[in-house]
């Protein structure tokens, strides 16, 4: 009903209230004192009831004028939101919703209001099963009688989607009836972009980092391991519960490497950039074996932020030790050459001078001695000769069965008049049935000598020989308690011209590590000084 029909309505019927109490005081009031106080009293009213009107419209009138002002800034504050927000009854008849949900759904110009999801898809081809799944979502809702949220993909017309955080709260009368239901969807498609995005970017880091081939550790500012990757754990035997929080300079490095380690690391701190060492870093794995490592250190930044080290710890073991046969290879190449040029150079005169030596010291006896010293310093050179062909001429070797046991012993035989001479004993133990071994017997019977005489000439007055079978190989230890050789100049030995005797030409040991390799075996020194040196030969062994 408008203002104007209630309007009418008032003034009628207060006319009318006054046309019949003025017809009832005419008729029935004779007094005519009692007539004009009845009139008073009824003006007075009628003053009255006009005021409470007025003041009862005027309320009203500016209680509406604050209801219509806030449903205004209600309506501006929902079409100013960012979000869908949608306002729907308890039959799922939508009673409301923003500009940005109309627009969102095609819905602009479309009368929504009192119409269900399913009505609302019939005015939008695009969106209509978008719309009709929203009615069955909010069944589930209002099965559930919880506040729901869920995370909802909505496609685009131009191919892309918009990912909405979507709320429902589900309203009830007291009686549990359904009273209405509040819908608020917030658009987080640029979120959800940006965690995918981070996402992605810590996968393709995660997959660099824990699957690279190198050992890899983080670490914090003061130099402490916050996380390995698996690759370090492998190479290094150590594991990150075991190493977490620990400085890294404190694992098994040579004080010498820490202090390379920590120089790099305040370098990376100070400058901000990457530093490689030039030096490879010798470390000491979880069960003792000793690596090299080619470590690199590099800033680990967080925008402009500084927050740690990564260091690439490439193992380089190897490759060094691949190195050092290819320099052992060229220098037996150097000498394989010299010696073919030379040595048969060599020997034709030296068969001259030695006859001519001998024919001198028949006739001239005041000089005999001269000339025995002559004789045996030929023979030293044709004995280095002989070395020199050996490393000249590699060459098929003609193997057969033999026990080398046997042919250690028939070495011992040999050389029983020269290590009475030093005063060395020697004792042989056979830990286990050796079997017959393919190989040239005359060429180990060389390298039994050689590891021999070098135990004698080291001033040993006991060595020992065991023999022991392997599953696959057959060991012969040769240790003596001699003077031994210092650390630093084992790795040398085997290399030509090598050697710590004052008349040794370092070609002996060459030439055993050559009959060796020959045979398909390895020899390894362990020795310290005092202590005496302990040689292996390990040769292959096929049944």
């Amino acid at each position: 009903m408008s203002k104007r029909s209630i309007l009418s309505i008032y003034i009628l019927s207060g006319v009318l209230i006054l046309v019949v109490f003025d017809y009832f005081l005419t008729t029935n009031i004779q007094n005519k004192e009692v007539f004009i106080q009845l009139q008073r009293v009824e003006g007075i009213f009628f003053l009255l009831s006009i005021g409470l009107v007025l003041y009862l419209y005027l309320a009203k009138r500016e209680e509406f004028k604050q209801l219509k002002e806030a449903e205004q800034r209600r309506r501006t504050l929902i079409n100013s939101m960012v979000d869908f927000v949608n306002f729907k009854d308890g039959d799922g008849r939508w009673l409301e919703s923003n500009s940005f949900g109309l627009k969102l759904f095609q819905l602009e110009h479309v009368n929504y209001k009192g119409k269900k999801d399913s009505e609302l898809a019939e005015y939008t081809e695009f969106y209509k099963e978008s719309l009709i799944y929203c009615e069955i979502s909010d069944e589930e809702t209002w099965v559930k009688g919880e506040i729901s949220r869920c995370e909802e993909i909505i496609p685009l017309p131009d191919g892309h989607h918009k990912t909405f955080d979507t709320i429902k709260v589900p309203l009830f009368f007291e009686d549990g009836s359904r009273k209405g239901l509040v819908v608020i969807g917030r658009d987080i498609t640029e979120r959800v972009a940006a965690e995918k995005q981070l996402f992605d970017s810590e996968q393709r880091y995660k997959s660099l980092f824990e699957h690279n081939p190198y050992p890899m550790l983080m670490l914090d500012l003061n130099g402490l391991i916050t996380t390995v990757n698996p690759r370090f754990e492998t190479v290094t035997g150590f594991q990150q519960a075991e190493i977490h929080g620990s400085p890294f300079i404190k694992l098994d490095f040579s004080p010498e490497d820490a202090d390379l380690i920590r120089t790099s690391c305040e370098y990376v701190v100070e400058n901000r950039k990457g530093i490689k060492k030039g030096k490879d870093i010798q470390f000491i794995t979880k069960y003792g074996k000793s690596i090299l490592l080619s470590c690199s250190f590099v800033p680990m930044m967080i925008g402009v932020e500084l927050v740690g080290i990564i260091t690439y710890a490439k193992e380089v073991t190897q490759i060094r030790e691949t190195e050092a046969r290819l320099r052992r290879s060229e220098k037996l190449s150097i000498v394989g050459e010299l010696a073919a040029s030379v040595a048969h150079e060599v020997r034709n005169p030296l068969t001259s001078l030695k006859g001519f030596v001998q024919l001198l010291k028949k006739n001239d006896h005041p000089h005999e001695q001269y000339y025995s010293i002559m004789l045996s310093e030929l023979d030293r050179i044709n004995l280095i000769v002989s070395e020199l062909l050996v490393l000249a001429k590699p060459q098929e070797l003609p193997f057969s069965k033999h026990q080398i046991v046997e042919l250690m012993n028939e070495v011992q035989v040999l050389l029983k008049p020269e290590a009475d001479s030093f005063s060395a004993q020697i004792s042989t133990a056979v830990k286990n049935d050796i079997p017959m071994l393919s190989c040239e017997g005359n060429q180990l019977k060389q390298v039994f000598i050689n590891m021999l005489k070098n135990s004698m000439e080291a001033a040993a007055d006991r060595i020992w020989i065991d023999f022991e079978h392997k599953d696959d190989s057959i060991s012969i230890i040769i240790k003596d308690n001699g003077s031994g050789i210092e650390k630093k100049r084992l790795k040398h030995l085997g290399e030509p011209f090598y050697s710590s005797k004052e008349r040794g030409t370092g070609l002996g040991l060459t030439v055993s590590c050559r009959i060796i390799e020959a045979h398909g075996g390895k020899v390894r020194f362990n020795s310290e000084p005092d202590r005496g040196t302990e040689v292996e030969i390990i040769l292959p062994y096929k049944a």
